[in-house]
């Protein structure tokens, strides 16, 4: 099944519909460049053979990760924007594991499980950049006119 179409136009955007094996992030910055998405929001569920979550620590700068297995992605969320002329994809999301258990944070991988993985891209009009805040310490979607 690797040749399916794994992304259609709609009147806001895309829909995108993944398989197992996919990681999840390749494939939203790959959208980004086939498409030359300026900039969008992301919303999509599915299921995951592997997560991967952050938590940001402001001390440390940095995220600190947690590795799961196994879930059911029961909301992903974020943006789509550029820094340093590359795609940069920002998301949280949330999962369950068998036991209903949840966890989740900012996603740092995610690969597709058993099943597929849908999102929809509702694309913005006008092209943002992500920068590094020094105050924040941390990479922050720029609003202002500049960009």
């Amino acid at each position: 099944m690797t040749d399916a179409k794994r992304h259609i136009p709609t009147p806001t955007g895309f829909l995108m519909v993944l398989r197992q094996g996919e990681d999840v992030l390749a494939r939203l910055e790959a959208l980004m460049r086939e498409e030359a998405i300026p900039s969008a929001s992301i919303a999509g569920f599915g299921f995951a053979k592997h997560a991967r979550f952050g938590f940001f620590d402001f001390e440390r700068g940095d995220f600190v990760p947690g590795d799961f297995s196994e879930l059911e992605i029961t909301g992903l969320m974020g943006t789509l924007a550029w820094k340093d002329g590359s795609p940069s994809v920002h998301a949280h999301a949330a999962g369950g594991d068998r036991r209903f258990g949840i966890v989740g944070g900012h996603v740092l991988a995610l690969v597709v499980g058993r099943g597929s993985f849908e999102i929809t891209v509702t694309v913005h009009d006008r092209r943002l950049e992500r920068a590094r805040d020094a105050a924040l310490g941390a990479d922050v979607l720029q609003l202002d006119e500049s960009t």
